[in-house]
């Protein structure tokens, strides 16, 4: 989320994707510590799948909002 957050501060969707390619890289590191978390015992399969899933939508979210970007006009995010 922090990403996202300093990306909106920036002045072109350029840079905001930028980010955005950083968050969406975040969410797919939350997927692999999912597995270390369900190897050691700290959550069971069912919280795993849960979790996963939802990490695995906001990538999907991000990566949407990332080729909608991409189709708009370069303007700082405060005017899109």
């Amino acid at each position: 989320m922090n990403n996202i957050a300093e990306g909106f501060e920036s002045q072109s969707n350029r840079t905001f994707i930028r980010y955005l390619y950083q968050a969406k890289g975040s969410a797919g590191e939350v997927r692999s510590l999912l597995y270390v978390a369900l190897d050691q015992g700290y959550i069971n399969q069912d919280e795993f799948r849960e979790l996963y899933d939802q990490a695995t939508t906001v990538s999907r979210l991000i990566g949407g909002f990332i080729n909608y970007l991409y189709s708009v006009p370069d303007k700082p995010p405060g005017q899109r």
